[in-house]
């Protein structure tokens, strides 16, 4: 695979990204249980409890990848209650679809939406999360306004994220991890492109305290985030 990783600020970045998920969409599933030993799973399902949907609630997983947050919201709202997960990647909306389980396909749903542009009206959902997707956004700030904009008021956003750890020794292998041995990891793969784009990602988006910062700018309250696995995971949340 020859294509360049994409380069936030280009004119062009949106549409490489969906690009490049479009392409790996067939090895996501198992290069995240690969690059996390597997607690991609558990991260997740934090980032659901601290959702704090229950039967009933509606729910809006963007960025929503091949469903695995989707899904797990759908357990927590129940038959009486809705999840949608938007993405801009159909071919990683297709096996969501695929994933769902036959007795919560009527209530989760995947639709191919831009998170800058989400087709929802105002004070649509009661929860809002998104995993390992903020990252991606080419306007960070417009996608949380438009969060906020679909969340009902007092409604929560989850974030769920990659970040850089501060202190040594996790600093140091975070380096070697994400900026040596991923990008090999995806040439395995076969596409060394897309795994070399996720590390120069994290080293480009705001720190923890940074997006929380954003967060508040965006108009959310409470603002609140939770470091994990030595520092590289954090778990932010909000009201609307």
């Amino acid at each position: 695979m020859t294509d360049s990783p994409p380069r936030r600020g280009d004119a062009e970045f949106a549409g490489q990204v969906n690009s490049m998920f479009d392409r790996i969409s067939g090895v996501y599933d198992r290069m995240n249980r690969v690059m996390t030993a597997g607690l991609d799973r558990t991260w997740r399902r934090r980032a659901a409890d601290r959702a704090e949907v229950g039967p009933g609630d509606r729910a809006l997983d963007v960025c929503c990848g091949t469903g695995d947050l989707s899904i797990e919201l759908a357990d927590r709202v129940g038959p009486t209650g809705e999840v949608v997960g938007a993405d801009f990647s159909e071919p990683m909306l297709e096996l969501a679809r695929e994933k769902a389980p036959p007795d919560e396909q009527e209530v989760v749903s995947f639709v191919n939406a831009d998170a800058l542009e989400l087709p929802f009206p105002d004070d649509s959902f009661d929860a809002l999360t998104i995993a390992f997707g903020a990252r991606n956004l080419a306007d960070l700030g417009r996608g949380l306004s438009e969060m906020k904009r679909v969340l009902k008021p007092g409604g929560r956003l989850v974030i769920l994220e990659i970040t850089q750890p501060g202190r040594q020794p996790l600093k140091g292998f975070f380096a070697l991890w994400f900026d040596r041995i991923v990008p090999q990891i995806g040439k395995v793969a076969g596409d060394s492109a897309a795994y070399s784009y996720l590390p120069s990602s994290v080293r480009s988006f705001p720190d923890a305290g940074t997006l929380a910062d954003r967060m508040v700018e965006a108009g959310f309250e409470r603002v609140r985030w939770t470091v994990m696995a030595g520092g590289i995971i954090a778990i932010h949340s909000g009201v609307a």
